[in-house]
């Protein structure tokens, strides 16, 4: 471990399910799911981050699937993860990479032009983590420097569990992340916190102005859900192939993020701000 990098405070579940048991390298292109998110959050990034080059910290990069898209525009990339099997892989795609807390980021004061905080928003279980994870990432940026934060909707395992006919078997973790945010018996996705929109947007609030919420995968996600539920491994009907179901979820959801009311709609939640 190099002098800049700090043993991360992760909970073993953690570490096996990004270790063993999940392909996070391969997650945003095996799945139309994944493809979908890849391309709205290259979309959304384009969006708000300042031109190239600016500089950018990845933290929760995993493997550094958009860091390397961000260093190929231009961008002076760093990917923190706690996971070292993640910053293996980021390193050997020739990124910069560390093993790291969200909670305790090596980085000087005021060093980012802007800050990726993906995973800390969903596996930080605790809010009194995910403040201090947010006021990190705010120490590190420049002032006026962006914050974009990626958060899993509440109710996306209702609906998901529905649309994939498991509702009946998963029921009882479906009730308790609606009623709680968290449910410890989640087998599919470890140590996981489920945000509603308000709930996301008042934690950022405290900490940065200019504050907006889209829907990540948006209405079109539940097509890709679908898909991926019952054919994923069976050949598709013509009517879901023709047109092509990827471009159908993306002129969905992008028609879905002109009207603000449709965010809660989405199964995942993309959240940016400004440091003051």
């Amino acid at each position: 471990m190099s002098q800049t990098e700090t043993e991360p405070q992760v909970v073993h579940e953690i570490h096996d399910h990004y270790t063993n048991r999940h392909d996070e390298a391969h997650r945003l292109s095996s799945t139309l799911k994944g493809q979908l998110e890849l391309q709205r959050v290259q979309e959304l990034l384009t969006r708000h981050l300042p031109p190239a080059p600016a500089d950018v910290a990845d933290v929760g990069g995993g493997p550094g699937i958009h860091a390397s898209w961000l260093a190929s525009l231009g961008y002076n990339v760093e990917v923190l993860d706690p996971v070292h099997h993640h910053v293996d892989q980021a390193r050997e795609a020739g990124l910069t990479a560390i093993v790291g807390d969200a909670r305790r980021l090596p980085w000087a004061n005021e060093s980012k032009d802007a800050v990726l905080l993906a995973g800390p928003m969903y596996h930080l279980k605790e809010a009194a983590d995910r403040r201090v994870a947010i006021r990190e990432a705010i120490r590190v940026l420049r002032p006026g420097g962006v914050l974009a934060v990626i958060a899993i909707n509440r109710a996306a395992n209702l609906i998901g569990a529905t649309l994939a006919n498991r509702l009946q078997r998963r029921r009882l973790i479906v009730e308790d992340i609606l009623n709680d945010g968290y449910s410890p018996d989640n087998e599919r996705m470890a140590h996981t916190v489920y945000h509603t929109v308000a709930q996301l947007r008042s934690e950022l609030s405290q900490f940065v102005s200019q504050v907006q919420i889209h829907g990540l995968t948006g209405p079109g996600g539940w097509l890709t859900v679908l898909i991926d539920a019952h054919y994923r491994d069976a050949p598709m009907p013509d009517s879901l192939l023709n047109p092509d179901p990827l471009q159908t979820a993306l002129a969905c959801t992008r028609l879905a993020d002109r009207q603000p009311d449709l965010v809660h709609a989405s199964s995942l939640l993309f959240a940016v701000g400004r440091r003051a």
